[in-house]
C-alpha cells in the first residue's frame, strides 16, 4: 500500500470510529458507497480527489484532514517532489497537500498540477477558496462565469458552488489553492 493510501485509510477509520459511525451511516452522509468506503479504509483503493471531497463534505471536515500524517512542527520545510499527490482524472489533475488543515489556523494549502487540455470539476465545499497561479494559464468556471488567470494572478471566491478548473493551453498549469474555513 502506498503511504498516501495508508494515511487516508487510517484517518478515515479514526474519524469514523471517533464519531461512532458505521460504514452504512458514512455512506448515507457522503453519497460514497459502503463498498468504496471499506476499500478506502482497508487501503485497497486510492480515492480520487472528487471522492475525498464527497467524504469531507458529508462528514463536514476539511479535505486535508484525510492527508494529515502527524502534528506539524513549528518550522517545516516542504519539497513538493517528496510529496505523494492525490490523483484524479486519470492522472491529469494532481493535488499535493502542502499545509493540511489545522483547527487553530482554519485554512489549508495545496499545490495543483493540471495537465494541458484537461479540466476538473470540483464539488462544492465549505470555505472560501483562494487560487494563485504559479505558472501557466488557467480558466476557472464559477457558476458559468469564466475567469482566465495567468502566472502570478489570483482569485478569491466562496467555494459553496460547483467550480471547474480548465487548462485549455498546451502547457502544464500549476497553481496554489488556499481554502479558508471561517467560523
Amino acid at each position: 500500500m502506498e503511504l498516501i493510501q495508508e494515511v487516508i485509510a487510517n484517518n478515515l477509520v479514526k474519524m469514523r470510529k471517533k464519531r461512532g459511525l458505521s460504514l452504512d451511516k458514512v455512506a448515507e452522509l457522503t453519497g460514497v458507497s459502503k463498498a468504496m468506503l471499506a476499500q478506502i479504509e482497508n487501503g485497497k483503493s486510492n480515492p480520487t480527489v472528487t471522492t475525498l471531497w464527497k467524504i469531507a463534505n458529508g462528514l463536514q471536515v476539511s479535505f486535508s484532514v484525510f492527508l494529515k500524517e502527524t502534528e506539524m512542527p513549528q518550522i517545516e520545510k516542504i519539497n513538493i517532489n517528496h510529496l505523494t499527490p492525490v490523483i484524479d482524472n486519470d492522472g491529469n489533475y494532481l493535488v499535493y497537500s502542502i499545509f493540511p488543515f489545522h483547527p487553530e489556523k482554519k485554512f489549508e494549502i495545496f499545490t495543483v498540477d493540471l495537465r494541458p487540455g484537461f479540466s476538473h470539476i470540483s464539488e462544492k465545499h465549505l470555505g472560501e477558496e483562494y487560487v494563485l497561479i504559479q505558472h501557466g494559464k488557467l480558466t476557472l468556471d464559477i457558476q458559468g462565469e469564466k475567469f482566465v488567470l495567468t502566472t502570478n494572478e489570483t482569485i478569491k471566491f466562496n467555494s459553496n458552488t460547483e467550480h471547474i478548473y480548465i487548462n485549455s493551453s498546451e502547457e502544464l498549469v500549476r497553481f496554489y489553492i488556499l481554502i479558508y474555513y471561517p467560523d
